[in-house]
């Protein structure tokens, strides 16, 4: 049966480096160091300028590693749509930026796995509600007004096209 250890790091997309903390880490496991950093580049790079929670899970019997990436936060993956560094802190008055619905539903997809929503109408919604509480609009309305017109079906043809992308695993 073989021996794995699993190693958490939070990495910046697209650039990891062999020295702290992924280095020291892996190097006495035996395992090339060089080998898994290119590997996390190259699976994080299109999250680059976010920060990614990656997995690397080795046999130490055999010195195989596999690499697991995850996918950054809601907000964050919002705020670098909208290039801003922080949320707004007052929503109500001061809006940091628009995005279209498209957007809104790339995020979705991207965090379906940790989404709870059943469909991609509910996982659109969730990632509406995150925007609305950190400042962002959508089509430059509030996200609020958004989530209602998708329950009235004004998105229904748009959102069709994304739901068995949602759907599938």
């Amino acid at each position: 049966m073989p021996k794995e250890k699993i190693v958490k790091f939070l990495i910046e997309g697209g650039k990891a480096t062999p020295g702290p903390p992924i280095g020291p880490t892996l190097g006495p496991l035996g395992i090339n160091v060089v080998k898994v950093v290119n590997k996390i580049n190259e699976l994080t790079a299109q999250y680059k300028g976010l920060t990614i929670p990656v997995r690397v899970i080795v046999d130490t019997e055999t010195k195989k590693f596999k690499i697991e990436v995850g996918v950054p936060t809601t907000t964050a993956l919002l705020l670098k749509a909208v290039n801003a560094s922080e949320p707004s802190g007052d929503p109500a008055h001061r809006k940091i930026g628009d995005l279209p619905l498209e957007k809104i539903v790339e995020i979705a997809l991207m965090k379906k796995k940790q989404l709870l929503a059943k469909t991609i109408k509910g996982a659109v919604k969730t990632i509406l509600g995150t925007a609305r509480a950190i400042g962002i609009t959508v089509e430059g309305k509030d996200p609020k007004i958004i989530s209602r017109e998708i329950d009235e079906g004004k998105y229904d043809n748009l959102l069709a096209k994304y739901e068995k992308d949602y759907l599938s695993n």
